[in-house]
């Protein structure tokens, strides 16, 4: 398994921090020689303090809108939620290995905006994966999506990483 597989990240917002932006990039360089990394991200929808449930819900399925136009067809589409399937890091490597012998070649994850992910775009996935009950921000999950694909692919060549 090596760089023909593809990992997509289609993702709701900009990052604007100059730390996230340091991390990230730092994962795209150590991501390069295991998998070809592309993100895909498409606007945020502002969203007043206090809005109503109905406001959060048309802010959520415009920002859908927007991703559902990024999600491939070719692609095993994962969604981020909290309430998806859990995996320690073996475990985690494990699907990403198995994801690739059973020839998905292009895997693609999914982070919605700070509402959430719209009913329409979780119907869309293949699987949900969460990586806590907590919430965080959707620009530092980006971060911690790229550490545990990289920390996966550590662990599938057998190469050494810190705990």
């Amino acid at each position: 398994m090596g760089v023909s597989l593809k990992i997509s990240i289609a993702c709701v917002g900009k990052i604007k921090e100059k730390f996230y932006k340091d991390a990230i990039s730092e994962y795209e360089k150590r991501l390069s020689r295991y998998c070809k990394l592309e993100f895909l991200e498409v606007a945020d929808e502002k969203t007043p303090d206090g809005a109503s449930e109905a406001l959060e819900e048309q802010i959520k399925e415009k920002e859908a809108r927007r991703l559902l136009e990024k999600i491939r067809e070719d692609a095993f589409i994962c969604t981020l939620e909290i309430q998806g399937k859990r995996y320690s890091s073996e475990e985690f490597a494990g699907w990403v290995e198995h994801a690739c012998i059973n020839g998905d070649s292009h895997i693609q994850f999914v982070i919605g905006g700070s509402l959430g992910l719209h009913d329409s775009v979780r119907k869309r996935a293949d699987m949900a994966l969460s990586f806590s009950d907590m919430t965080f921000p959707h620009q530092l999950m980006r971060v911690i999506l790229l550490e545990q694909v990289y920390r996966a692919f550590r662990i599938i060549n057998h190469q050494p990483y810190h705990k």
